[in-house]
């Protein structure tokens, strides 16, 4: 009897200490950061896919067209760079958060959000290039008509991301100077746009490079 009531109160120890108690922190990760780790999770299997696919079509298609010449190149690479400086200052607002300095974090996702921004600039003087040149979802002046649907669709998704963090950041970036948003809120927001950055990382080779015309 004595020790099958030793064996119980182990039990109950160890559900004491279980970090999936059924309260707010499943897994010893707060509930915010799980979903948005769920929500990362589900969006990569989407990016995945679609990256796949234009890589099949792609090297399986032999008139598929060849549009970024040198200045589309060194574009998308000044686009590349702005996302990686973005992560950055995303860095740097996430250690402001958890020190404190509350104004720091502000300005650090102000700057983060100027990079989104110029992102979305940059790649939408792109598309209105290419389709003043003639590139439509169905059609283009150069090879197989999938170029357009695929080219705008893959990143017409990232740049939407895109957008979506920035509108996200500065809902954050009001939040914090008015003490509403934690530390947590910060971090969360960080594993998002690291995410937008991360998947850019994918299409830039995938999508320009092995699309480049070099002379």
């Amino acid at each position: 009897m004595a020790s099958q009531d030793a064996v119980t109160n182990l039990h109950e120890a160890a559900a004491r200490e279980s970090p999936w108690n059924g309260g707010v922190s499943p897994f010893a990760v707060g509930s915010k950061k799980l979903g948005m780790w769920l929500f990362i999770v589900s969006d990569a299997i989407t990016f995945g896919a679609l990256l796949i696919a234009y890589s099949y079509v792609r090297v399986g298609t032999l008139t598929w067209p060849r549009p970024f010449e040198t200045p589309s190149i060194a574009n998308a690479t000044v686009m590349t760079a702005v996302l990686l400086t973005s992560s950055v200052t995303m860095v740097l607002a996430v250690r402001a958060a958890k020190l404190g300095a509350r104004s720091h974090v502000v300005g650090w996702l102000l700057a983060t959000m100027l990079g989104g921004i110029t992102f979305d600039v940059l790649h939408l003087r792109e598309w209105l290039g290419l389709i003043e040149e003639g590139v439509r979802l169905f059609k283009n002046p150069w090879g197989t008509p999938l170029f357009g649907a695929t080219f705008f669709g893959l990143t017409g998704l990232h740049m939407t991301h895109v957008t979506i963090g920035v509108v996200y950041l500065g809902i954050i970036a009001i939040g914090s100077s008015r003490s509403k948003f934690t530390e947590e809120d910060v971090e969360v927001s960080g594993l998002y746009w690291h995410f937008v950055d991360l998947v850019w990382m994918f299409i830039f080779p995938l999508v320009y490079l092995m699309s480049a015309k070099f002379a």
